[in-house]
């Protein structure tokens, strides 16, 4: 198995940076469509525990656009073959101010592109 062929990085990176700014701007369509639409696909979000698709689209529909601004670091995407990969990223927000987030994604490449199948989002305080 190939890690990280640099062909397959730039796909997931693409699709990763289309989440991030359908995320940002609340465009719940493209982040629903970024999602794999499956009961087994999970998000565990910062204040909660999404399984399925159902709920995390839900969740999207329900969510306040206000605040979703935020700067990232020490993003790191990795494939494996050229069907799977995961994206991790630290990310802090205005709103969340002294607090530091992590997100990591599992995405799976489809006959409808790279999807995520399962995300993990939460916000601590800065170690120190």
């Amino acid at each position: 198995m190939e890690i990280d062929r640099p062909e397959v990085v730039a796909e997931v990176t693409a699709a990763f940076e289309a989440y991030e700014k359908a995320l940002v701007t609340n465009d719940v369509d493209a982040l629903n469509a970024l999602f794999r639409d499956d009961p087994r696909t999970i998000r565990y979000g910062a204040g909660e525990n999404l399984y399925g698709y159902g709920e995390i689209m839900a969740f999207r529909t329900g969510r306040s656009p206000v605040g979703l601004g935020r700067t990232r670091s020490k993003t790191v995407i990795t494939t494996y073959g050229t069907t799977f990969a995961t994206a991790s990223t630290l990310f802090e927000r205005p709103s969340a101010a002294g607090k530091i987030g992590r997100q990591q994604q599992s995405w799976v490449k489809f006959a409808e592109g790279w999807q995520v199948v399962a995300a993990h989002v939460s916000v601590i305080d800065p170690p120190k």
